[in-house]
């Protein structure tokens, strides 16, 4: 399996980096974060026009179904410039757990999402790290139905979102709940996030559900929560890799101009050295990331591909903002400067779906450690 990209990989890229840099640069991101927003409702729309939002959807639900590769290329040209949007929890998490069930409602619901009229958000962890096997959601039988008490914690996209993916506790394992959040017993609580994307807690106090609100099979929603949350992180990894190109490139260009002594400071060889070992660090990560998506289209078991991209990603964009923050020097600590912004992204998107140690684990425990 070659880990170069493709030529559809590439006129993909390139038309995705024109459309963002002109609508959403890392000043869009600034201005909704000055504004106290975090979500830009028309950016979306123009995403869904292009065909972004249906990038999962099948053909057949009015989706361009591109696989899991050309997701990642358009997260990757995303984290460029941090472009803030439901994307991954909505035209990834959400419409790859839709395909998981063959009923006319979710046939309906992937429909809504290519049209970009629908936002999923994923509310699966309660603690501090991702644990979706931990869930205490109690999800308790009721007649026909279930009642749901509990609470669910750094909900992405949870507060602006139309509906919302709960994993739930059921008498004989854990169930997944499609609902709108607008549910009688529902409280969104929005979360201050320090990278400016949309979050919140949920609280749910005696919701009423019904069979017809689970997602797949009671007792059984790892069957369509697993390959969810692998396209989650396959995607979120590519996401990095773009926040770590977008940091690497600014760093460069300082090194270019900026100058000490009469020279720029990238004539310099011990900067010289740190920038090269970033970038191979970068390009390593973007193959395997790139591999992660290749592995999850051709229908295989890519959990430990994933893992191991959304591992690598996560330590690369830490280099890389650290790097950034180091080598632009004070004015790389102040607010004033974009590096500030490429390196909270990194440090939350390091956090969703999966720490390093989560990761790190995973692949430790299917290499037989």
């Amino acid at each position: 399996m070659s880990l170069l990209p493709t030529e559809d990989d590439v006129m993909l890229s390139d038309a995705a980096r024109g459309f963002l840099d002109r609508t959403a640069p890392v000043t869009h991101l600034r201005g909704l974060r000055d504004a106290g927003a975090t979500h830009d409702a028309a950016l979306w729309s123009e995403m869904a026009a292009m065909g972004w939002a249906g990038v999962l959807v099948p053909e057949a639900q009015g989706g361009s179904d591109m696989g899991h590769a050309a997701a990642g290329v358009l997260a990757r040209e995303m984290g460029k410039t941090l472009a803030a949007s439901p994307f991954l929890s909505t035209a990834v998490i959400a419409a790859t757990a839709l395909r998981q069930v063959s009923n006319d409602r979710s046939a309906k619901a992937l429909a809504e999402i290519a049209a970009g009229r629908l936002t999923y958000a994923l509310a699966v962890d309660e603690g501090p790290k991702h644990n979706p096997h931990a869930t205490r959601l109690e999800a308790v039988a009721e007649g026909n139905g279930f009642r749901l008490h509990g609470r669910k914690s750094f909900v992405v996209d949870g507060g602006t979102a139309d509906r919302a993916l709960v994993l739930a506790r059921t008498d004989n394992g854990l169930t997944l709940f499609d609902l709108p959040l607008d549910r009688d017993g529902i409280t969104s609580v929005p979360k201050a996030m320090i990278d400016s994307r949309d979050a919140a807690d949920l609280d749910f106090g005696d919701v009423i559900v019904t069979g017809d609100d689970v997602l797949g099979r009671v007792d059984d929603a790892m069957a369509v929560l697993r390959p969810a949350l692998h396209a989650g992180q396959a995607a979120l990894a590519a996401e990095m890799t773009g926040l770590t190109a977008g940091a690497f490139g600014m760093t460069v260009a300082y090194l270019q101009e900026r100058k000490q002594f009469g020279v720029p400071i990238g004539a310099f060889q011990a900067l010289q050295h740190r920038a090269a070992h970033l970038w191979s660090e970068t390009e390593i990560t973007a193959s395997t990331v790139l591999n992660a998506g290749r592995i999850l289209d051709s229908g295989e078991d890519a959990t430990l591909a994933v893992s191991l991209g959304k591992a690598r990603a996560t330590k690369t964009a830490e280099l890389a903002v650290q790097e950034g923050v180091q080598i632009h020097g004070g004015i790389g600590m102040s607010d004033a400067h974009d590096m500030g912004f490429f390196m909270k992204r990194a440090r939350v998107s390091a956090e969703w779906l999966g720490d390093y140690s989560y990761h790190a684990e995973t692949i430790a425990r299917l290499r037989g450690f």
